[in-house]
């Protein structure tokens, strides 16, 4: 996006009184000399435009004004008589006090004047960018006249660079035509539309023309050839990119590494979640409410081991869309947030371009470009090596081999304008393994060797069609395989799933006023659990740990869960809109249906100063058990869906400058929890609110202030007592901020102070059980009654970025994550029995050095 303030003096008022008891009228001509009374109106000397306010709406806005203009022709006071908004009445103000006139004059004498002037601001001009390419080869067509015929149908020629690019400044917004034309290629033609302050981006290639066929043998002597020209039907293909995220933003926020989905956890609602689990726990909810998605695929994780780092790099992301909740209908199975990772396509500008980012954690490395005709791929990957070195950190005690991986492969083929199909193959794999050198003999617990592992693969196809103006059609499908190994000693659980999806969906916009969408979603998911543990018992039940009885369970089947959604969008006044929706889904395993009524309002206030929103919704949202949960040898049945309804009430507030305020009130009604040897018996509630400032659209600078205050209660039966959920957390804080300085250093730090985790202590000394020859930990009720300390930490972040040609780029940096080196208790450790008790510690100061380079 780019602005360039420029306004225009629309001219003088219609009348003017005379200050000083003058009351006659002004009569100027220019024809006959003044007669002695005459008063004529103060002329404009000295023009001071007006500058258009960056963060304005892009329209014509006209501000009316009234001058107090002096004997001498200066003006000595401006007040506003018809506002044009926010930013605008400002820079009116501001500009008219440096306006020079010559003073008004009664017969020849100069007096004081009171007049009328007005400013219009016409929008800031867009802008056009592009390159012509060669159909088949990507190679740039130089030398091509590209002509630009605007919203006004005022044509705007110019020809095209060695590299193929052009560039056409100063286009009003609306509509336009281009079309291109070069020596031996088919003319293109598209229409784009521009919007005020915005640069439009597009790569136009045209396809060459077929040289002339000879004429058949055995043609009377002497006769012309005919020419025949073979024009292919197909439309060429181009793209559209139009810049209106922070790139700064997304890899430069300080404590994530450059990671853009680590930032999601930097949001209000979203607590710290569990040590070393890389999970999202979002207003109160246990982190398996919570759905993640990939362009609309469900995938089982979001983050690697540890939370270190996303399955998707940030390179390859077009956007993240994170609910709290009262999402809408097109989601549906989950009962507290979703976080949905669109990927970008591949860059098609005929350029190859790379980037390889290597610091101390992991190395990933990222390639794209076209491959002609409409076809351009990416290939990303990422491989840790926290393995390598982690190894040295460790005692003699315990050593851990962590590693993951992930990896993306695009392909994408242009059909036609908004009209294309994309195939994707993406994966993550993580791995951990703990060998313990102690004997089960020793004093705490902790003994034998730990291994996890988690994996997916998904191979999506995703097709997109702007049918007609107003009418959209996206349709995606995958088929991939999840697979979770865990083992402790002999206790150990092998899950591996399959799932098929679809989902499609048609958006119509019916007037401008009404837009429709529906969609289906339909997931077919066979599984297989080989599992070998001790049974959960019920919540404040002791429990047998490691040491109870096993039991052992091989299950296989399949779940089956077709849904359909619903929803209208209603625009009925300016500033007004209302958003009601319905979602039907049905459980193969419980075979039962659930509806989802839901509806979201949004309001904008009428008024002058920065805009104010008023916004609430509330819903009904369902959450199928697990295969786990009904197992038949750990689980229980018959089970239904567990329920919750959202209610949210907030309002958003700018402020002046860069600044935003965001408030918002939540409440989430819980019932039929799935509770073990219960069945749908549990209940609970969680409410809070979530408070968000934040700097934006700064070049120089960005941040925010995150925070949320919650309670979250369960009760796990009828007439039992409430207890705090074990994810409460009532306090979590985040401030962050960001800042550019010159010759292209950035320096930027994060503070976060969480409430402590939640757990049951033990009661002094445990019970020795002779049939399990282990002693049993006896817990203090209510559950969940003791809080560990308080979470607080400081990261820093310094970045240093620098042109290297023949590379765009090269940037180093250095994350620093807990400066001041506060080691948070993260847990509780007991003694075989149970006597005594020390905290289990996170991790220490942890330095991440690093360098990326693009090419």
């Amino acid at each position: 996006m780019f602005r360039s303030p420029f306004a225009l003096v629309a001219g003088i008022g219609l009348a003017l009184t005379i200050v000083g008891g003058v009351a006659a009228e002004a009569r100027a001509q220019s024809d006959q000399p003044a007669e002695a009374n005459a008063v004529l109106p103060p002329r404009l000397v000295t023009d001071s435009p007006a500058k258009y306010p960056a963060a304005a709406r892009r329209e014509t806005v006209e501000v009316a004004l009234v001058l107090d203009v002096d004997a001498s022709g200066s003006v000595t006071n401006a007040v506003v008589e018809r506002s044009g908004g926010p930013g605008f009445d400002e820079s009116a103000l501001e500009a008219a006090r440096a306006l020079r006139f010559d003073p008004a004059t009664r017969g020849a004498r100069p007096v004081a004047a009171r007049i009328r002037f007005s400013y219009k601001f016409p929008p800031p001009p867009a802008r056009l960018v592009g390159r012509v390419l060669r159909a088949a080869s990507d190679a740039p067509v130089a030398g091509a006249n590209v002509v630009v015929k605007d919203a006004a149908g005022v044509a705007h020629r110019v020809t095209t660079g060695a590299d193929g690019s052009f560039r056409v400044d100063g286009l009003p917004s609306g509509r336009a035509h281009l079309r291109v034309d070069a020596a031996r290629n088919q003319p293109a033609d598209s229409d784009e539309d521009l919007a005020p302050g915005e640069e439009t981006t597009l790569v136009l290639r045209l396809a060459a023309l077929q040289a002339p066929e000879t004429p058949p043998s055995g043609g009377a002597a002497g006769e012309e050839p005919i020419e025949e020209v073979r024009v292919r039907a197909e439309r060429p293909p181009r793209e559209v990119t139009k810049r209106t995220i922070s790139r700064d933003e997304v890899f430069s926020s300080p404590g994530t590494n450059g990671d853009a989905l680590r930032a999601v956890q930097n949001l209000p609602g979203v607590a710290r979640p569990p040590p070393f689990g890389g999970q999202l726990v979002v207003r109160g909810s246990a982190p398996g409410d919570t759905q993640t998605f990939i362009d609309g695929t469900n995938v089982p994780i979001i983050y690697h081991f540890g939370g270190l780092s996303s399955v998707v790099p940030s390179e390859s992301l077009d956007k993240i869309d994170f609910y709290p909740g009262n999402f809408g209908a097109q989601y549906g199975r989950a009962m507290g947030g979703i976080v949905d990772v669109g990927l970008r396509d591949p860059n098609a500008d005929g350029k190859l371009h790379a980037m390889l980012q290597l610091d101390s954690i992991d190395v990933r490395a990222l390639v794209e470009r076209s491959l002609g005709k409409g076809w351009s791929f990416s290939a990303s990957g990422r491989r840790s090596y926290f393995d390598v070195w982690l190894r040295l950190l460790a005692g003699d005690g315990i050593t851990s081999a962590p590693k993951y991986y992930d990896y993306q492969l695009m392909v994408r083929k242009e059909l036609g304008r908004d009209h294309d199909v994309r195939f994707t193959f993406f994966g993550s794999d993580d791995r951990v393994e703990i060998f313990s050198r102690e004997t089960s003999g020793g004093d705490f617990v902790l003994g034998g060797n730990i291994n996890a592992a988690i994996s997916f693969w998904r191979a999506q196809a995703r097709y997109q069609n702007k049918i007609a103006s107003g009418t959209r059609l996206t349709a995606v499908a995958a088929v991939g395989q999840d697979a979770v190994n865990f083992g402790f000693g002999d206790v150990y659980a092998v899950i591996d799933t399959t799932p098929v999806s679809l989902r499609t969906e048609i958006a119509q916009r019916i007037i401008r006023q009404i837009g429709v969408v529906a969609g289906v979603d339909v997931i077919h998911t066979p599984y297989e659990v080989t599992a070998r543990f001790p049974r959960p018992e019920r919540p404040g039940v002791p429990g047998g740990g490691v040491g109870a009885p096993s039991l052992v369970t091989k299950n296989d089947g399949h779940v089956y869960t077709p849904g359909a959604y619903g929803e209208l969008e209603v625009t009925p006044f300016k500033g007004t809109r209302i958003v009601p929706g319905f979602r039907a889904d049905y459980t193969s395993q419980t075979k039962e249906w659930n509806q989802s009524p839901r509806i979201v309002v949004r309001q904008d206030i009428p008024h002058e100063g920065p805009r104010t929103t008023l916004k609430g919704g509330a819903g009904l949202f369902y959450q199928p058990p697990s295969p786990f949960e009904l197992d038949p040898i750990f689980g229980q049945r018959p089970l239904v869906a567990n329920r919750s309804t959202h209610y949210s009430a907030g309002v958003e507030q700018e402020l002046l400058g860069n600044a935003e305020l965001g408030l918002e009130g939540f409440y989430k009604d819980l019932d039929r929890l799935v509770v073990q040897d219960a069945l749908n018996g549990g209940s609970g509630f969680v409410y809070g609110t979530e408070t968000l400032l934040r700097w934006k659209n700064d070049p120089k600078m960005f941040g925010w202030l995150a925070y949320t205050i919650s309670r979250s209660e369960r009760r796990d039966g009828p007439g039992e007592d409430r207890h705090l959920a074990p994810f409460d957390q009532t306090h979590v804080l985040t401030v962050l901020l960001s800042r550019a300085f010159g010759d292209g250093f950035r320096i930027g730090g994060r503070f976060r102070f969480v409430s402590g985790g939640l757990y049951t202590p033990n009661a002094s000394g445990g019970v020795f059980d002779a049939d399990r020859a282990s002693y049993q930990p006896v817990g203090t009720l209510p559950l969940y009654n003791a809080r560990l300390p308080p979470f607080h930490q400081l990261d820093l972040r310094f970045e240093k970025r620098m042109k290297s040609p023949p590379l765009s780029n090269v940037t180093a940096y250095m994350d620093m994550q807990n400066v001041y080196y506060n080691r948070a208790a993260e847990g509780i450790e007991y003694s075989y029995n149970y006597t005594r008790s020390r905290p289990l510690q996170g991790l220490p100061q942890l330095a991440i050095i690093g360098v990326r380079i693009d090419l």
